[in-house]
């Protein structure tokens, strides 16, 4: 690659010496934007203003770096396939897929889809089979310049038909090459519509920041047409790792069983409760295994202090990230909390190809290449959060005199109580700082006298009783008054999400029962 970009390169501008030690000292603007234009066209990227510095124009070899980041990931795993083929690319049980292989296979499924009549820019639906076909299909469908709709393993026939009909009706701009499904936890169901630009740049975002990396084994327990997943067999395969794929945690024998494959370092994602999981019922093993485990990153959802300082203590030479990101937004900002801080609700600053500021009302607003390109067919709701090119999420959140982001919680998760506004995170956190407390969850309930107050459900340590009196007390010398709960319940768990959210909308729907 790096004598075809020279070759290219010389061939339009034959005055410029591009094996000089500093090359962007011999471009002028002219000679930079041909290179721009020249790369643009040559591999399909969006190099733009933003990477013109000195480092990536330093020398020939720094182009390249900065191509090989930019390119999809398609012509990642055929560079990889190429220069080392036999590199295994993914995993599952005693199963596993060369680099090469799966590049053939890749082909082989574009072949079958072109001839069943797939074109380019026309959606094509599947459901997730969580396996190494899910992988050839999706890159195959890319390959074709298509655009890919993956839907989960138990979409029914009728949610099927419905959603090829949707997206079938939908005209699809060139750069569009995934539409994926948000859970619908929160309304409707709403198709995302994702571009190149925005995988490419979320792959970045997490090459440089998070160190994904060639002989890192990055372990995928979630369903791989989720965002959580998805955005990370990008990096993971462009970077020429190695995915490896389970089917969710209830067995965590096959997530530990994993660090016996023949790899040096490891990594994964998991959403809190997960994570409060594995060290609840496997904390020894988990500290057995902190030489190779090289990263975990986290999200979704709000970690605990508490959570986040046992798990560095477990894994005190790893980095531990909690993360800020979504389906509409891709990933925008994380914050290692293996720090000796261990700051509730800090997700960092701002990852390079994404930008944040925050709205007079407390809200994140989201700009940059990792955002998405529109909801499909529902032009009004694109143009309602897409406003001035920037996405106006309902994470609630603020900067620190440090310009680090954190994250306090959901606009529509606030609770009125008489006409005071009350942010449900602010009072789990006190709640789950008190002794016995092992997790909880503040809903709004219906009393019939001063209408709407607050309720906690809350899940005990072993061996803990619910002293409904010391918690009220406890939380009322840390909050003010209106926002300690009226009621309490003590409950054996909680109700999460498929993907680790807490399932706000059911508690509000119980406690007005």
């Amino acid at each position: 690659m790096r004598d075809e970009i020279k070759n290219l390169l010389s061939d339009v501008l034959p005055a410029v010496d591009f094996e000089a030690d500093f090359l962007f000292s011999h471009l002028d603007s002219l000679s930079i934007a041909t290179i721009l234009y020249i790369l643009n066209d040559k591999y399909g990227i969006n190099l733009g203003a933003e990477d013109v510095t000195p480092r990536n124009f330093k020398t020939l070899d720094n182009i390249v770096r900065m191509v090989q980041a930019k390119r999809s990931l398609e012509a990642r795993i055929l560079q990889h396939a190429e220069e080392n083929p036999d590199t295994v690319a993914a995993v599952q049980g005693s199963k596993h897929i060369t680099y090469g292989e799966l590049w053939q296979a890749i082909l082989a499924k574009a072949d079958e889809l072109r001839a069943d009549g797939l074109q380019p820019h026309r959606p094509y639906v599947f459901r997730n089979p969580q396996d190494f076909s899910f992988l050839v299909t999706y890159c195959a469908v890319h390959y074709l310049k298509a655009v890919a709709v993956p839907l989960g393993q138990q979409a029914t026939d009728e949610e099927f038909e419905a959603v090829r009909a949707e997206v079938e009706a939908n005209a699809f701009a060139d750069d569009i090459r995934d539409v994926l499904y948000t859970t619908g936890t929160t309304g409707k169901s709403k198709g995302v519509m994702i571009s190149e630009t925005m995988l490419i740049a979320c792959a970045d975002n997490f090459i440089s920041d998070l160190g994904f990396r060639a002989g890192l084994l990055f372990i995928i327990s979630g369903p791989l047409n989720h965002i959580a997943s998805l955005f990370k067999i990008h990096p993971t395969l462009s970077s020429g790792g190695t995915i490896c794929i389970i089917d969710g945690l209830r067995d965590m024998n096959v997530f530990f069983d994993v660090f016996k494959l023949p790899f040096e370092r490891f990594a994964t994602f998991m959403v809190p409760a997960s994570l409060r999981l594995l060290m609840e019922f496997s904390y020894e093993t988990l500290c057995s295994l902190d030489s190779k485990i090289e990263f975990i990153e986290t999200g979704a959802a709000p970690i605990t202090k508490a959570d986040m300082e046992r798990l560095a203590k477990a894994l005190p030479h790893a980095r531990l990230y909690n993360t800020l990101g979504g389906t509409e937004i891709g990933c925008v900002s994380t914050y290692d909390f293996n720090d000796g801080k261990y700051m509730e609700g800090c997700i960092g600053r701002p990852l390079k190809n994404a930008s944040v500021e925050i709205s007079p009302e407390g809200n994140i607003i989201v700009y940059g290449l990792t955002i998405m390109s529109g909801y499909v067919g529902d032009p009004e709701l694109t143009k309602s959060v897409i406003i001035d090119g920037k996405i106006h999420t309902s994470d609630l959140g603020y900067f620190d005199e440090d310009g680090l982001l954190h994250i306090t919680g959901r606009s529509g998760d606030i609770i009125n109580v008489g006409g005071y506004k009350v942010n449900p995170n602010e009072v789990e956190t006190v709640a789950n700082s008190f002794p016995g407390v092992k997790d909880c969850v503040c809903a709004p309930a219906g009393h019939p006298v001063i209408g709407t107050i607050l309720k906690l459900y809350v899940v005990l340590e072993d061996g803990a009783t619910l002293d409904k009196h010391a918690l009220a007390v406890y939380i009322k010398s840390k909050l003010e008054a209106y926002k300690v709960p009226t009621w309490y319940e003590a409950v054996p768990k909680l109700e999460y999400t498929y993907n680790g959210k807490l399932d706000r909308k059911y508690y509000k729907t119980l406690s007005q029962q």
